[in-house]
């Protein structure tokens, strides 16, 4: 087996993690009796030799040889040989999409000398390295024509229905590939022939063969897709190497195939099944389809509503987290969801989140009253689903990661219920020994602004300590001139020019103090050619009185990075009224909306250009054609997607109303 291996000079090759001298240890382990060290030596080699694609390194086609005698080898763990086969059918499905450097040259030659013993492993005893094997002969970039052949044969022999899926699928994917000869051709009427086999898998593995090279055969086998995946049998396709997963990924994977909103498959999915993981399966894909389509909440709605007493508390957990995604949109059924207030029934993950605490953050979403006794009792409650911090996630096609927010980002949502939560806050600010904690509440009270007022006493105690000082002067500057009672503790505090000495003078300035301490203090830190983020939002705070940094704030409107441009532009038109400068660069960071692209920065961009009324006007006619889009407006995953899409909306149609637009027509 490890012929060879000695002659090649390891050293001067390189894999992911620099040099490859590593590599013939790992490999020798990858061989051993220990299933544990064997299982360690296989994910650290295809870590080091694939990690995460882009690229095929030097070392890639020295190692390829012992790579596939380790999967051929009868004496390796099966584990071992399955890694091994796994990491260079990654290995050649990456060397058919790089180019140039990114490929190394010796790459071809030694994919072309082992392809004979990749196709030989179609005939090995162990169904698993059989699977394996079409599966690398799928991915492959050889010619069809030379391992279609072998795959057919194999095909005529094989008796282990879940390799028949892996040999339907490369034999798809050989056939397609160019040049096609007479072999393809004879290929691909034989897999339009097995979409009306008799086994339900192999049909379904036929369209996916074809749907390459016809992209609307799903669409027109809409209804047998269908009743394909949702038939017991799908669970075959765990055991395959192409796509190896279960109930929810075959779903997902069989959606892919469909254009656009799969609205019709969504809803045949939703149809009630006694195998709970499809119905869980097809909340994840109804899911998937409300993270990025507006126009799929009315079509699915009624059927998200049906699964909220069923009897998994998964489902009931992932229907309610949809519900509250939808936020008002779903409001007709907050009486369904202050039904399940009282189901403590909890998820089987890490956190344990139940389904009542998606119920309490359903209703805050909808602004419902109903939530607020809930709220507080979770609050005192030492146990909790909700998040420990705040998190961002991926937008990833056809995906939706059902999770809950932090106790704080569900105080934030509610504003019209603050008489009765601020008590209880104040109450844990007067407690609470964790940064953190102290933090995320001050941030609360700050966006609830003047309607906090009764936390005054306590954030004024905060004040006094130097471990929590900072935070409760920014609740004291959202609240305003309703706790002017704060400002010698904070005129105290930014005269000490200590650490965010600034950040205690804007606050002194907001609660109702001299503007003067603000302006110097900022003088401090808005020194050089750039300015942080948050001290041009405490000089546009300032307006007028900090006139006298405008030159900055001008030049800073040209800058590389785009916040930086965008709150350097308000904080120019806040302090000088010019919206000449100002509305132009804001105009410039939205123009990605029309097309439907979204970034953070755009918000702020979009509530900035509303302030400046008329000038705001040269951006109108991208933000209308934002707002037709279908396709939410979102860079993040999660419940956070359809927030980011809601508020997008929301400030366009403010701006729209300044500018004597009439409303538009949205989704």
């Amino acid at each position: 087996m490890w012929k060879g291996l000695g002659a090649v000079d390891w050293a001067a090759l390189k894999h992911n993690h620099g040099s490859a001298k590593d590599v013939p240890a790992l490999l020798r382990r990858c061989a051993g009796p220990v299933q544990e060290d064997v299982d360690d030596a296989a994910l650290e080699l295809l870590d080091h030799l694939f990690h995460q694609g882009g690229w095929i390194c030097s070392a890639a086609p020295a190692a390829l040889p012992f790579l596939v005698r380790l999967a051929a080898s009868p004496d390796a763990l099966l584990s071992c040989r399955r890694v091994m086969l796994e990491l260079v059918s990654r290995l050649a499905a990456e060397a058919g999409q790089v180019a140039g450097k990114l490929l190394d040259p010796g790459w071809q030659p030694a994919w072309e000398q082992v392809l004979p013993d990749v196709l030989g492993l179609l005939t090995d005893p162990a169904p698993e390295i059989r699977r394996g094997a079409a599966h690398v002969l799928g991915v492959c970039d050889s010619p069809g024509e030379l391992v279609l052949s072998a795959l057919v044969q194999c095909w005529q022999a094989e008796t282990d229905p879940a390799t028949c899926l892996d040999l339907v699928l490369a034999l798809g994917q050989a056939a397609h590939r160019e040049p096609v000869g007479p072999q393809a051709a004879a290929v691909l009427g034989w897999l339009h022939g097995l979409l009306d086999a008799p086994q339900t898998q192999i049909r379904l593995a036929a369209t996916h063969a074809l749907a390459t090279a016809d992209p609307n055969l799903p669409a027109r086998r809409i209804d047998l897709l269908l009743e394909e995946v949702r038939d017991p049998s799908v669970e075959l396709w765990r055991h395959t190497s192409t796509v190896e997963a279960g109930v929810g990924g075959v779903h997902r994977w069989t959606a892919a195939l469909l254009t656009g909103p799969s609205i019709t498959f969504a809803l045949g999915l939703l149809k009630d099944h006694p195998d709970v993981d499809q119905r869980i399966g097809a909340l994840a894909q109804a899911g998937g389809l409300l993270a990025e389509w507006r126009s799929a909440s009315a079509a699915l709605l009624p059927a998200l509503s049906v699964r909220l007493d069923d009897p998994s508390p998964e489902v009931r957990f992932r229907a309610t987290e949809l519900l509250a995604c939808l936020g008002t949109a779903a409001a007709a059924h907050a009486d369904e969801a202050a039904v399940l207030l009282g189901d403590t029934a909890s998820r089987a993950t890490r956190k344990g989140e139940t389904v009542a605490e998606a119920a309490l953050w359903t209703l805050a979403r909808m602004n419902d009253p109903r939530c607020v006794p809930a709220l507080i009792e979770v609050m005192a409650d030492t146990r909790s689903g909700f998040a420990s911090s705040s998190a961002g996630y991926p937008v990833t096609a056809g995906w939706h990661y059902a999770v809950l927010p932090t106790l704080h980002e569900v105080l934030g949502q509610l504003l019209d219920h603050a008489e009765p939560l601020v008590p209880v806050i104040g109450a844990q600010l007067e407690t609470a020994t964790d940064n953190r904690v102290l933090n995320q509440l001050c941030q609360v009270l700050a966006g609830w602004g003047p309607a906090a007022k009764a936390a005054v006493p306590q954030l004024l105690g905060l004040l006094e300590d130097d471990r929590a000082w900072a935070a409760a002067a920014r609740a004291l500057a959202g609240i305003g001139a309703a706790a002017n009672r704060a400002q010698d503790l904070l005129l105290a505090r930014s005269s000490t020019r200590g650490a965010h000495a600034e950040l205690a003078a804007w606050a002194y300035w907001k609660v109702g103090g001299e503007a003067a301490p603000a302006v110097e203090a900022l003088g401090e830190v808005a020194t050089g050619a750039s300015i942080p983020r948050p001290v041009l939002r405490m000089l546009a705070d300032l307006g007028p009185h900090a006139a006298c940094y405008a030159k900055q704030l001008r030049s800073l409107t040209t800058d590389n990075d785009p916040w930086t441009r965008i709150e350097a532009a308000h904080a120019l038109w806040a302090v000088t009224g010019d919206a000449d400068t100002t509305a132009p660069v804001l105009t410039a960071a939205v123009q990605g909306l029309a097309k439907g692209s979204f970034l953070p920065v755009m918000l702020p961009a979009v509530r900035y250009l509303a302030q400046t009324g008329s000038a705001g006007r040269p951006a109108v006619p991208l933000l209308l054609a934002a707002l037709t889009r279908d396709q939410r407006l979102r860079n993040s995953g999660g419940w956070r997607g359809f927030v980011q899409d809601e508020s997008i909306r929301s400030a366009i149609e403010e701006l729209l109303a300044g500018c004597g637009e009439p409303p538009a027509p949205t989704i």
